[in-house]
């Protein structure tokens, strides 16, 4: 640890516990505090009542927590009486005053306590933490979705894209750092400090992170790069410990194999397709030999897919070929899923070019986030992760996400309005030959 990370824990502990030791001294109830807070007190009173709630709220266990929530949305909501005056009153004359009393009334309270909050250096990541808390009571108490929009809404403001700083991943990066990384890996788990050298040292391999500055030892989300030469077809050639590592000249391309959003607490910000943008461009300027850039992505929902039409067919080819992934999950052999190599690559391809939420758009939330990036379906393999993970989520099938350079906009604007599935030329030949014959398949493999 170097002197300046050493003196900043320091102070970090001897502020903690003077924080905590106010929270103690101040008996008032949480929610008096949090009115006095939003009284209008002086800059360092308001601070010290900011600080108070953050320590008191730390402490309490989840009963408290969800009083606390309960307050939030009841007690601190709209007054609609006002907003309703307020209406009137600029329906009636339309000046700037009675807009900001409109505007002003038409904002829940809570929002102005959140705001005052987070000007404690540090608060932010408290409240992140304070929302994970939030989202885990959602599905019991449905009404407290209203705080969690206000939530949603300060986050979206605070960490838009202005505010993210991008930084590469390396051996030389703070090991308590490298430590979330290993973490926070939600794609293909990381094994250990070996597993993770071997994704970010060598020359063929890099790994980008975006960082707030008011969080700076905590990624928000990260990808990690493959330089290939051509487009890989598993992830198993990609993670490969004995592959044949190359220099940055003789690569052609980028390959996004896994993408990893690491605050829970940031649930529904987006920070992917701005993160995926500033890669590609950073990598095309300094690697402008790259012509290729690829995603090896998994398709999260397509055993959820397979499963429902296994259900309504309980004799049927689905059954059959969902019964072999079990055998591969359970054996650890994957040879017995040769045989339907050709059926998952098709069902999968059906499945992200074909089936549509009520509203249009993919079944499938990763297909929905390359597409609406400007990407487009390239190609489909099976048996490309036989990991646990990759055979419980999608039978072993991956898929290539293409982001040409000269379409990106184009498809952007094709799926956003009309929801049209940019794909390649193979993608449609695969989805023009049908289910594969079953006679003909079992004589192609003996």
């Amino acid at each position: 640890m170097n002197r300046s990370r050493f003196l900043s824990d320091i102070l970090s502990t001897i502020f903690e516990r003077r924080y905590s030791a106010s929270a103690a001294e101040d008996k008032r109830p949480t929610d008096e505090l949090c009115r006095a807070l939003l009284t209008g007190a002086g800059e360092v009173s308001g601070l010290k009542l900011a600080r108070t709630i953050i320590a008191r709220y730390g402490a309490m266990d989840m009963d408290e927590k969800r009083a606390f929530f309960r307050f939030l949305t009841e007690e601190l909501d709209v007054d609609t009486d006002a907003v309703e005056a307020s209406a009137r009153l600029y329906g009636s004359e339309r000046t700037p005053r009675h807009l900001e009393e409109l505007v002003a009334s038409a904002e829940p309270v809570r929002q102005e306590l959140l705001r005052r909050i987070n000007q404690v250096p540090g608060a932010t990541a408290q409240l992140v933490a304070m929302r994970l808390d939030l989202l885990g009571f959602l599905k019991e108490n449905p009404g407290f979705g209203r705080t969690d929009l206000d939530f949603t809404h300060l986050f979206t403001s605070w960490f838009n894209r202005g505010f993210l700083v991008l930084r590469r991943i390396d051996w030389d990066t703070p090991a308590n750092i490298l430590e979330k990384i290993i973490e926070y890996e939600a794609v293909h788990a990381i094994d250990d400090w070996d597993d993770l050298r071997r994704r970010i040292e060598p020359e063929d391999r890099h790994c980008f992170a975006f960082f707030h500055p008011v969080m700076p030892d905590e990624p928000l989300i990260f990808v990690e790069v493959a330089l290939a030469k051509g487009v890989p077809g598993s992830v198993q050639e990609v993670l490969a410990e004995e592959r044949e590592i190359l220099s940055e000249t003789q690569a052609d391309t980028a390959v996004f194999y896994s993408i990893s959003n690491c605050q829970r607490g940031l649930r529904g910000i987006s920070f992917g397709n701005s993160l995926i943008k500033q890669v590609v461009e950073d990598l095309s300027r300094d690697l402008p030999h790259l012509k290729t850039f690829v995603t090896l992505s998994p398709i999260p929902g397509l055993n959820r897919w397979l499963q429902g039409l296994k259900d309504g067919q309980p004799d049927s080819a689905i059954a059959e070929i969902l019964s072999a992934v079990d055998h591969t999950e359970k054996s650890g052999d994957a040879a017995s899923l040769d045989h339907y190599a050709a059926d998952l690559r098709y069902l999968a391809t059906q499945y992200l070019v074909e089936q549509k939420r009520s509203d249009g758009l993919p079944l499938d939330p990763v297909a929905r986030f390359h597409l609406g990036n400007g990407a487009l379906i390239h190609d489909v393999h099976a048996l490309a992760d036989i990991s646990q993970n990759g055979l419980q989520q999608s039978s072993g099938v991956m898929v290539n996400y293409l982001y040409d350079l000269s379409k990106v906009e184009q498809n952007h604007e094709e799926f956003a309005t009309n929801k049209t599935v940019a794909q390649s030329r193979t993608i449609q030949s695969v989805l023009r030959a049908g289910f594969p014959d079953r006679k003909t398949r079992k004589t192609a493999n003996g």
